[in-house]
């Protein structure tokens, strides 16, 4: 299954955004990666990229991916299901999570080390982009249309109620 997401990315980008973009692939030893020649080459045998696993129980060898399974888990509690996920619910995850300021990354956002490292193809064909600071939603109501919904109209009652209040009418 997850070889077939590497396809998918790998036909989008082609071999050379690829290559650039995930030179190196660093894994856990879970069995999604067991077949690491359909990740690391294409149906021709072309090498797209270099798989590594990390040591079991070894989550200081790649920190930052903890973090963000840190913020996973404050939307997606342990324990529940992740079968309502879809492509969309899981890139406004990611685009709310890649928001946040890290002070590993000199308190700028990965969103924005995103833009200055990758391909710009990359960000525009997985729909990333950047959430302000005050809209960053790291709840489990976030992947919830009707919250969002109500959210949305919550804070545009609010921005109206604060216009009204600065104009006067």
């Amino acid at each position: 299954m997850l070889h077939r997401c590497f396809k998918d990315v790998y036909n989008k980008l082609g071999l050379e955004v690829f290559k650039d973009s995930f030179p190196v692939i660093i894994a856990d030893n879970g069995s999604e990666f067991i077949n690491s020649e359909a990740i690391e080459y294409d149906s021709d045998g072309n090498r797209r990229t270099h798989l590594f696993y990390c040591a079991p129980m070894a989550s200081h060898q790649k920190p930052h991916v903890e973090k963000n399974h840190e913020y996973i888990r404050h939307i997606l509690p342990k324990g529940e299901s992740f079968d309502f996920l879809n492509q969309s619910k899981v890139t406004l995850m990611m685009n709310h999570i890649n928001s946040i300021r890290r002070k590993s990354l000199n308190y700028t956002t990965p969103y924005k080390l995103a833009e200055i490292l990758m391909n710009p193809k990359l960000l525009d064909i997985f729909l990333l982009k950047e959430i302000s600071s005050d809209g960053i939603h790291l709840k489990e109501e976030l992947l919830d249309s009707t919250r969002i919904k109500k959210t949305l109209l919550e804070s545009l009652r609010i921005r109206k109620k604060i216009w009204i209040d600065i104009v006067g009418t």
